[in-house]
């Protein structure tokens, strides 16, 4: 394979409502796309994470355009995989030197992306068929998540209307307030839908321990991040152990910690986020290894469309009964992205029927958001 172009866009689309997390508010939706093109003149498209901090979609943007990319189009390369590891290793200095961990590997992440896509388009097969699922998969189970501490239960009925039957909880907003939200939650949608909360590593382990304990009643299916993603393996051992609610994690780490989770064993559930580490060169082998150690695999995604289509390809290539991340909150670069619009039914979220991700960026739709870096 030869990259001979690569495109690089960055879109702002302006919020009423503000997305609210533990650690940060998101007063706009950013996404950074990226479209290769090769030799032969077929193309692919991918998505870099970029929600934080505010200014990061220019950054990461300027990083693809004036460092990653050159080394991109350079030269050939056999597969996406390879092209992956040679970036990878082409720029670990210069991560160390800047302290730029996590930007290059997400350039790198939604890079790889749109390099796979390429891939699967001029094979002319889904991208997940590409990456090895035995057959073309219709659909993949998802659930509805980012709902805010205020009055979450109105969005929720809202995403019930609309097809969903898991939902997912902001907490770390304090006590009170977290156990009010899960039980105004269960009032509305009642015992049968499945609930989550992510903590977005807002307590340490002493409130962690209470809350999982205080939350046990409304029988969550996990606990996201309640502790800092860097503490200790004991520290989360500790916790999983103190816990009757599965705890999850995934979407802050990278390659070494993975394993290290996976093998000392606390996580119920594995999140990697597939445009903010290893797109799909990594990504479908630790969602497949998680599955041979019994963790169910369920992709982190917050962002625009071309990145949850690549989520939903990611789950259904791994297989299991995980579930993708699909954000409740309103959102124009998720909503008119895309040329063939995605939709849930019945809880689960329709993958398109055509070669590659099965959709591309409608750019005149959302032209309006684009910005300059």
């Amino acid at each position: 394979m030869q990259i001979e172009r690569i495109e690089c866009l960055v879109f702002r689309a302006p919020v009423a409502t503000p997305v609210r997390t533990s650690f940060g508010t998101m007063h706009d939706r950013p996404a950074v796309l990226v479209r290769v093109v090769d030799t032969d003149g077929a193309e692919g498209w991918g998505e870099i994470w970029c929600n934080f901090p505010s200014v990061g979609a220019e950054h990461r943007a300027r990083l693809l355009r004036d460092v990653v990319g050159p080394v991109t189009t350079a030269g050939p390369f056999a597969d996406p995989t390879a092209l992956f590891e040679r970036l990878t290793r082409h720029f670990a200095v210069l991560a160390i030197q800047t302290g730029e961990h996590g930007p290059l590997a997400q350039v790198i992440a939604g890079l790889d992306i749109a390099v796979w896509d390429l891939a699967a388009r001029k094979a002319g097969v889904p991208l997940h068929v590409h990456l090895g699922a035995a057959e073309p998969i219709a659909s993949v189970a998802a659930y509805a998540s980012g709902l805010n501490p205020d009055a979450p239960e109105r969005l929720a009925a809202t995403k019930r209307a609309e097809g969903y039957l898991a939902f997912k909880l902001k907490v770390g907003f304090g006590e009170e307030r977290d156990l009010a939200n899960l039980s105004r939650l269960r009032l509305e949608l009642g015992d049968e839908v499945r609930l989550m909360v992510d903590a977005n590593q807002g307590w340490d382990s002493a409130a962690a321990v209470r809350m999982a304990g205080l939350m046990e009643p409304h029988r969550l299916d996990w606990l996201e991040e309640p502790i800092r993603a860097d503490r200790d393996v004991a520290e989360w051992q500790a916790l999983a152990a103190a816990s009757q609610v599965p705890l999850a994690a995934g979407e802050n780490m990278r390659e070494g910690a993975f394993g290290e989770a996976m093998e000392a064993g606390f996580l119920g559930v594995l999140q990697p986020d597939l445009g903010k580490w290893g797109g799909f060169s990594r990504c479908v082998e630790i969602g497949r290894e998680a599955l041979t150690r019994g963790i169910r695999f369920c992709p982190h995604w917050l962002g625009g469309a071309v990145g949850l289509l690549a989520s939903a390809h990611l789950l259904a290539a791994v297989g299991g009964d995980g579930m993708v991340e699909v954000d409740s909150n309103p959102n124009p670069l998720r909503d008119e992205m895309l040329d063939a619009p995605w939709q849930v039914d019945g809880g689960r979220l329709a993958l398109p029927g055509g070669p590659g991700l099965g959709a591309m960026p409608d750019l005149a739709a959302i032209a309006r958001h684009q910005v300059p870096f």
